[in-house]
């Protein structure tokens, strides 16, 4: 493997880190948003999937998000007969959103973009070692 694919492969990881946290971000922004109307479905969690394409400049196999989808396990039900999205009984959907969920997610992301990050740049050094030594 050489260095321009090293390289590549570690900004792919950290491209679909850093996506994967802003899904994580958008979960957590929209943890108590409820439907417009009585009744009507709240936000409804969104989750990612990644795959390995093969990069066919360099070669190798790299990271790419897959899909972001929706989670759709139900809605907790709340009682509430004085917000405007509650139903004839009372009850509100809310987000299925499980804000420690999405902290170990983020979490896990943020080591993920870490070791990406981590190996771009030992490479990075390696290479302008190299070059000190040949002048």
């Amino acid at each position: 493997m050489d260095i321009n694919s090293t390289l590549s492969i570690s900004a792919a990881g950290m491209e679909a880190q850093s996506e994967r946290l802003r899904v994580v971000a958008e979960n957590i922004a929209n943890k108590d948003t409820v439907g417009s109307t009585p009744g009507a479905d709240p936000y409804r969690r969104k989750t990612i999937s990644f795959e390995n394409v093969l990069d066919k400049n360099t070669g190798v196999s790299k990271v790419k998000t897959k899909k972001v989808g929706h989670d759709m396990s139900d809605f907790e039900m709340r009682y509430d007969p004085t917000n405007p999205a509650a139903d004839t009984r009372g009850y509100v959907k809310m987000p299925n959103v499980n804000t420690m969920v999405e902290v170990v997610d983020s979490h896990e992301a943020q080591r993920s973009y870490e070791a990406n990050l981590n190996t771009f740049q030992t490479t990075r050094t390696m290479v302008t070692r190299t070059i000190d030594l040949l002048k």
